[in-house]
């Protein structure tokens, strides 16, 4: 199994490529100082509003410029998801480009990442490269798939096609949404005397006290039938996946204990949990859009649970520990009472929200066992950009493994070389297919290639209807996504932004 790095480790990582960067030029590295077309190397600069900026060209261009978003996390630049993913593209003839976003903003970057991207693509495209790009992909890991979605939607006439892996993209209000929708269910049924603050945290002590506190709750709630079942309730909320960290596949379908306790063990254990993160990441995303855009109010939990593939378990462990399920649902219902700010929405949803058309050609990859960018985000995707028609625009594949962004190098490459081979051919064939996907990805000798036959991911529950995104009332007719037979379930319950 490959490893999963965490976040610290991460953040490691890149403060020390941020203090090497910080030891370059203040707008062109001395590597490009009186070179105009530059036949090779490593390059760095800064954009006006302080955004740096890498790129690396190899001596044998083959005419490709891969613009990469990096994902949440210290405002560094980056232009590749690992250093192996980077020397194989390298060495394939990719030329590569990414930058930190404003470095003065949120780690949750949205509110400049797209203009810093475009930015940095004309810097490099007017000072480093030694001619026009044939193509120009964008490539984005986690919140830079989100970006890079972005990108496939506005960006015709500065981009030929986007690759987004483990992305975002569902948008930032249903990432939100269905955090807080598994929290507070945590919070009402197996704490409630604790009184949880769940949302508005201004530093991260308080993240974390909060993150701690659901982290107890739960450990002792997993010690009795009722405690698992009402965990169950709120991990389906969550959309936690059922493959626990070391095994090769989920846990088994009809075997409703082995998966409350797998997505314990994903949601909750280890020295910085999935939980330690999303808290984490919530202190980011209300600096960002400058207040909580988070609500409870107005959610019909029972309508949410209906519409969810993990309604079955639930369902299961209630009955075995001779709850009442849709007492429990009333009581979260009546008790929902989070307001959100409507003004940190509105820049949340005009920011970090796509809108489902694609001005360009879109392969989306995605791990099957994503602990947190749930993969059921790819079925709310889908339905958005269908209903826009731009669905077939898009394709989708999925890979067998646990973990957040837990792609071999062979799988990236492969999903590079196959939105290249669509823009050059102008239809998509059967470059996305996963027999086909695995077959390159195993002659380029780079790691495991595991790409899913005949799967596609269950309703995100909890997706939310916003203004201008309508609520699916049904998948429209498609020719079919690649290696997906079968439409993707309904999309989740629906609730509406409360008032201050």
């Amino acid at each position: 199994m490959r490893p999963f790095r965490t976040l610290w480790a991460a953040i490691g990582t890149c403060l020390l490529a941020a203090t090497t960067l910080l030891s370059l030029g203040a707008t062109v590295s001395a590597q490009q100082a009186g070179a105009t077309t530059p036949a090779s190397g490593h390059f760095t600069g800064t954009l006006a509003d302080g955004t740096n900026w890498i790129a690396d060209v190899p001596a044998s261009w083959n005419g490709t410029l891969l613009l990469y978003s990096h994902g949440f996390g210290p405002l560094v630049a980056e232009d590749a998801p690992t250093a192996a993913t980077r020397a194989a593209l390298l060495a394939r003839g990719y030329a590569l480009a990414g930058s930190s976003y404003d470095p003065n903003g949120s780690e949750w970057a949205l509110d400049t990442a797209v203009n810093d991207q475009f930015g940095t693509l004309k810097a490099v495209e007017s000072t480093v490269l030694p001619g026009r790009p044939r193509q120009v992909l964008a490539f984005g890991t986690s919140m830079g798939g989100l970006i890079s979605a972005l990108e496939a939607q506005d960006g015709a006439g500065r981009i030929n096609g986007a690759l987004t892996t483990c992305g975002i993209v569902g948008g930032g209000i249903n990432l939100n949404e269905y955090q807080l929708d598994g929290e507070y269910a945590i919070a009402q049924l197996l704490a409630p005397s604790e009184k949880l603050h769940l949302v508005g945290f201004s530093n991260y002590t308080q993240a974390f006290a909060t993150a701690g506190a659901l982290k107890a709750a739960a450990t002792q709630a997993q010690q009795t039938p009722a405690g698992r079942a009402r965990l169950a309730l709120a991990l389906a909320f969550l959309n936690v996946p059922t493959w626990t960290p070391g095994a090769s596949a989920p846990a088994t379908a009809n075997n409703p204990a082995a998966l409350e306790a797998a997505q314990f063990h994903v949601e909750f254990t280890g020295s910085f949990s999935t939980i330690d993160f999303i808290e984490a990441a919530r202190v980011a995303i209300t600096q960002a859009d400058g207040g909580s855009a988070n609500w409870t109010v107005g959610t019909n939990f029972a309508a949410v649970l209906a519409k969810s593939p993990y309604k079955a378990e639930v369902a299961s462990l209630y009955q075995q520990a001779g709850l009442n399920l849709q007492a429990d649902l009333s009581t979260l219902t009546r008790d929902a009472n989070i307001t959100a700010d409507p003004t940190a929405v509105r820049s949340l949803q005009q920011t970090s929200v796509p809108t489902g058309h694609l001005s360009v050609p879109e392969l989306d990859l995605h791990t099957i066992g994503d602990q947190l960018v749930p993969v059921q985000q790819e079925n709310f995707y889908a339905r958005q950009v269908w209903e826009t028609g731009d669905g077939n625009l898009l394709r989708q594949a999925f890979v067998s493994s646990y973990g957040h962004c837990n792609f071999s190098p062979a799988e990236l490459v492969a999903g590079v070389m196959a939105i290249g081979h669509r823009v050059a051919a102008g239809q998509w064939g059967d470059v996305a297919d996963p027999s086909n996907l695995n077959r390159v990805a195993a002659g380029l000798d780079l790691g495991p290639a595991q790409f899913a036959d005949a799967y596609y991911p269950g309703a995100l529950t909890g997706a939310v209807k916003l203004p201008g995104i309508p609520e699916f009332p049904g998948f429209p007719g498609h020719p079919g996504f690649a290696g997906q037979p079968g439409q993707p379930g309904s999309s989740g319950g629906s609730s509406q932004p409360g008032s201050p």
